[in-house]
């Protein structure tokens, strides 16, 4: 049985881009494992959903000195919201309460049937990462062939239109893996029992989830890598996914620092 440690729990998530190919593997993942809805007509990106985004970055250089790079971003999860708060910025403006920061797991929350759709945690979010339901989502089912609400998942409730959604780094797989803890007489449940759809998709295993706070997770101790960092890190939102990379200027168009203020990190030692 895993020891629980003093901390508590704070799940999060570290990509290596250096092993990211950019498959797309990961949004497709997401898309399915959590009832995100497509529409037949996806050239307005403005409405669409993509909980897991996929962007092509490059250095900006003239061949043959290009180099490409792909950065997947989910919710980035934050814990505070970069003015000394105790909450995300998502959830300090929602006038519902329709989002929250569960303090025992470090995931931030979205309760659907709270939301009003005023879209603030949208304005508010530095990543981009909130989306709005502008279609409901089973009728963007109606017109394909009966039986397709079937391949929807059990587990997660479709969205109704109006409603803002995200990532939630597979909530209720959590709860899955917990009820299994509790059916086996556990009140701990283990690192591989919880793992998010895009880490299980990943096919380079580029995506690692787990338990920043265990020591005994993987993913604290890939966030502790010298090449870790994180999205808009100067924003001080304190996001629980890094990212790792090797390469000094994909570093420095995450952290979206300003001309000559960025310092590259070495890699020795």
């Amino acid at each position: 049985m895993e020891e629980k440690h003093a901390q508590g729990y704070r799940y999060g998530m570290v990509i290596d881009l250096d092993k990211c190919t950019g498959c797309g593997t990961c949004m497709v993942a997401c898309a399915q494992e959590n009832n995100v809805t497509v529409r037949t007509d996806e050239s307005d990106k403005e409405r669409s959903i993509t909980w897991m985004e996929l962007f092509k970055i490059t250095n900006g250089e003239e061949f043959p000195h290009t180099e490409v790079s792909y950065f997947p971003r989910p919710c980035m999860h934050c814990s505070e919201d970069g003015h000394g708060g105790h909450n995300p910025s998502c959830v300090t403006v929602c006038v519902a309460t329709a989002t929250k920061l569960d303090l025992n797991t470090g995931i931030v929350s979205q309760i659907y049937t709270r939301c009003i759709g005023c879209r603030y945690c949208q304005a508010a979010c530095p990543y981009h990462a909130r989306y709005f339901n502008w279609y409901d989502g089973f009728s963007l089912i109606k017109p394909f062939s009966k039986g397709m609400e079937r391949a929807l998942s059990p587990e997660v409730s479709p969205r109704m239109r109006g409603v803002i959604e995200k990532c939630t780094f597979c909530h209720h797989r959590m709860m899955r893996a917990k009820n299994q803890a509790y059916t086996e007489g556990r009140r701990e449940i283990k690192e591989e029992e919880y793992i998010t759809a895009c880490t299980e998709a990943c096919p380079a295993r580029a995506i690692t989830f787990g338990d920043l706070n265990n020591p005994h997770h993987k993913v604290s101790e890939l966030a502790k890598d010298p090449r870790a960092f994180r999205l808009l890190e100067r924003l001080q939102t304190k996001p629980k996914v890094y990212y790792l990379s090797s390469k000094d200027w994909i570093r420095k168009i995450a952290d979206n620092y300003l001309p000559g203020e960025f310092q590259p990190v070495s890699m020795k030692g």
